[in-house]
């Protein structure tokens, strides 16, 4: 089974690469942005004309929230050509895709978590590209699995763990904002959905909705990381008009995962555990 992965220098590709040797029966092809432009259709061509492969998780995304308002053509380069892209060429080579989308299609104007059936409402460049980009897929075929998924971090790449663990070596204090609530998603749980989903084979194609399990702030994910690191810092929270950025953000983004743990009997691990496994490897 050939598992084509875009995006390989990025955290999930990262994280993909991390899990791959438990997969035995699952030979990946890890393709960089060098590699595999996704926002050229011939390179698209060429690489699965090499490679024929029976899946593809599209790890390659513009996922700069607030560079994504000065940048909207390149955001919408690589998050809609790129997906209708692979879409096309998927279909072509009967491949069967796994895209990976965001909470921030929805507005977080919510009060109980997101189901896939919600209604998408973007507020910004960003998510109204990855939005974009799910229907530019919906339109061309339907052997897609489209897992949205939030807060992401790792061990690897840019991510908020990474930077609250070097700005904590660097100053005494750090504000966080407190009203902002969803789900962290450590990558390599992520990762580990995905290539369950692929060994499944049950062509149960459709939109799912992926992170660990409970819920907190900003705020309260940064306490956690520095406890869990027996980090001691100057930690004060703040609203989220005391930060204001370019892009807005949702301010409830928690998403309902019934969907995904039952047709794919997924067992998925709380945020804080998922955390207190990454630090202690």
């Amino acid at each position: 089974m050939v598992v084509l992965v875009t995006g390989a220098n990025g955290q999930l590709g990262q994280s993909l690469q991390f899990i791959a040797t438990n997969y035995p029966e699952i030979d990946f092809v890890f393709c960089s942005s060098t590699d595999l432009d996704i926002s050229n259709i011939e390179k698209c061509q060429a690489v699965f004309s090499k490679i024929k492969p029976n899946y593809c998780i599209n790890a390659a995304a513009y996922t700069a929230v607030d560079k994504a308002e000065s940048e909207p053509e390149k955001a919408h380069l690589i998050n809609v050509i790129g997906a209708q892209n692979l879409a096309e060429v998927c279909k072509q080579y009967s491949t069967v895709l796994l895209h990976v989308s965001t909470d921030f299609v929805f507005d977080g104007n919510a009060s109980k978590p997101y189901t896939e059936n919600d209604i998408p409402n973007p507020t910004g460049v960003y998510g109204q590209t990855k939005l974009d980009g799910e229907k530019a897929i919906q339109a061309i075929f339907e052997n897609y699995y489209i897992i949205r998924t939030s807060w992401v971090y790792s061990q690897f790449g840019n991510n908020f763990m990474k930077t609250m663990l070097r700005l904590a070596s660097e100053r005494d204090s750090i504000s966080i904002v407190n009203d902002q609530i969803g789900t962290p998603t450590n990558a390599v749980d992520l990762a580990s959905a995905l290539a369950k989903i692929i060994i499944s084979n049950k062509n149960a194609f459709g939109i799912y909705n992926f992170s660990n399990e409970g819920q907190c702030s900003w705020y309260d994910f940064a306490k956690k990381i520095f406890e869990i690191n027996n980090i001691s810092i100057d930690l004060k929270s703040i609203p989220t008009t005391s930060f204001p950025t370019p892009a807005k953000r949702p301010l409830y983004s928690v998403l309902e995962k019934a969907k995904i743990k039952k047709i794919f009997d997924l067992e998925i691990k709380s945020w804080e555990q998922s955390l207190e496994e990454i630090s202690s490897i």
